[in-house]
């Protein structure tokens, strides 16, 4: 059984790991799901931006242009085709001639002064040249927008300043920059993210490809609003996975639950029956030397025989009274018989009655004043006592001192069972008090059921107080009841 149970705690333990595994990988998965998706959407934001200033750097042009294009065919030694383009550019820059600063077209008076100063002279004429060879262009019509980027370029020259504000506007943050690639590039260039903490991707295009002029556009991919849009999946993974988790973990506990009472019910069984065995057999005894005429003939001897009959009696009236109360459900279902009584005599009646092994030296010190009253059930004030001087007879060396002491408190007294025995370790003190548990006395040859100071709980409690332990191991134990009156 136990083989079994720990296989299940072994494969639960498995199952809860591999389930949380497969959901962090699918999250992450989800996770760059979005991020390429953002991506996408970015690309093609980004690509509409391009399209756009483009046709505002064509319709904000104040200068007059004139250019040529050649695209020739030819073939080389080898037989391979080759292909060549030849873009010659000749600009007038009216707006600076005419001296004028205001960004736009100039009007007919002033084309008509700006022919007048280009007529008389040849320095007011820029002119650019540019033979490429574009074997490797796509297609013929990829090289002449090539040829026409060339000269959109000489006439409007691409700015950072004029892209950042489109991309600004359509809610795109990104370092913007302006480049010179090693090699002509004919499209756009997406690179994706490399990392899932600071996401980054940029993207590559080229505005004037004969001059291998291309702008950069390095981007932050915004975690937040990707975790934003994720926020329901998230939340119904969490909690899909704790629940799942806590079923899976409340499972075992309650398996472990289940075992350790079964483990503690067996024990307490053979436990309880070893404890009624003392008794029983002293009982036996007794009711066989009442049969022997001869043993109760003598008055001595039948003396001893009738202590020893009641002293099993008692032990079994209190095994089974204990038993009794300890199986009720809260305090308030134990009867009290609340009276006044002298606390001294009944620690002296507890100490007489106490049976001390053989080989064990025990030194009682009763120091509650002879006066000194209280009002509680005496019978189970009795055993709360008894119970505490048991238990450190029992667990202590071969010499013990105990002691009793008590005082009055506001609204109550204060009685502390103190001893010099073996003591209790931190590990147990927060559980002396639990039905059944023994700790470290359960590896001990020591006998007992556990219930001893569950039961001293419960009847304090029942009088309305409360008991705490104080103990260091190998050093001794103090037990403080506090006790309305």
């Amino acid at each position: 059984m136990e083989k079994k149970i720990k296989t299940l705690y072994i494969l639960s333990i498995i199952a809860i790991f591999a389930f949380l595994g497969m959901q962090g990988y699918w999250l992450y998965l989800r996770y760059e799901f979005s991020l390429k998706e953002y991506e996408y959407n970015a690309e093609s934001i980004i690509a509409d931006a391009l399209v756009e200033y483009n046709k505002e750097r064509v319709g904000n042009s104040v200068s007059q242009i004139q250019t040529s294009y050649n695209l020739s065919h030819t073939v080389d030694s080898m037989g391979r085709q080759q292909r060549k383009v030849t873009v010659a550019s000749t600009t007038i820059q009216g707006r600076d001639l005419l001296g004028i600063k205001e960004d736009r077209k100039l009007t007919q008076e002033e084309m008509m002064r700006l022919a007048k100063i280009v007529s008389d002279s040849l320095e007011a004429v820029e002119n650019k040249r540019a033979t490429l060879d574009v074997t490797n262009a796509p297609s013929d019509g990829a090289a002449w927008s090539a040829m026409k980027n060339f000269e959109l370029e000489f006439q409007t020259p691409f700015t950072i300043e004029g892209i950042d504000s489109l991309l600004t506007k359509e809610r795109i943050h990104a370092d913007v920059s302006l480049i010179q690639t090693d090699s002509l590039i004919w499209s756009p260039i997406l690179t994706y993210h490399s990392s899932i903490l600071h996401p980054r991707f940029s993207f590559i295009s080229p505005y004037s490809e004969l001059e291998r002029k291309a702008v950069l556009i390095d981007c932050e991919i915004p975690t937040a609003s990707i975790i934003k849009e994720m926020g329901w999946t998230l939340v119904m993974a969490f909690i899909l996975s704790m629940l799942l988790v806590l079923c899976l973990v409340w499972q075992i506990k309650t398996i472990v639950k289940l075992t350790r009472l079964d483990k503690m019910r067996n024990s307490f069984i053979m436990t309880m029956i070893h404890e009624l065995k003392r008794p029983i057999s002293t009982l036996k005894m007794c009711v066989s030397g009442i049969e022997n005429e001869k043993m109760l003939a003598d008055e001595e001897m039948k003396g001893e025989l009738m202590s020893s009959t009641r002293t099993a009696l008692d032990n079994l009236s209190a095994y089974f009274s204990k038993l009794r109360d300890i199986t009720f459900n809260n305090v308030e279902q134990i009867p009290l018989n609340i009276t006044k009584f002298k606390l001294c005599g009944l620690v002296d009646d507890v100490i007489s009655s106490v049976a001390v092994p053989g080989g064990k030296i025990v030194k009682f010190e009763n120091n509650v004043d002879s006066e000194f009253e209280v009002s509680a059930d005496r019978s189970h004030l009795f055993n709360i006592i008894n119970n505490l001087i048991e238990n450190s007879i029992k667990y202590s060396g071969d010499d013990v001192e105990i002691r009793v002491d008590a005082h009055s408190v506001e609204n109550g007294i204060t009685f502390t069972v103190s001893d010099t025995g073996n003591g209790i370790s931190d590990s147990d003190l927060k559980k002396i008090f639990e039905r059944f548990y023994r700790g470290g006395a359960s590896t001990t040859d020591i006998p007992g059921m556990g219930l001893g100071l569950a039961y001293v709980k419960l009847l304090t409690e029942a009088h309305g107080g409360t008991v705490t332990v104080m103990s260091r191991k190998n050093e001794g134990s103090s037990f403080i009841i506090n006790m309305p009156q």
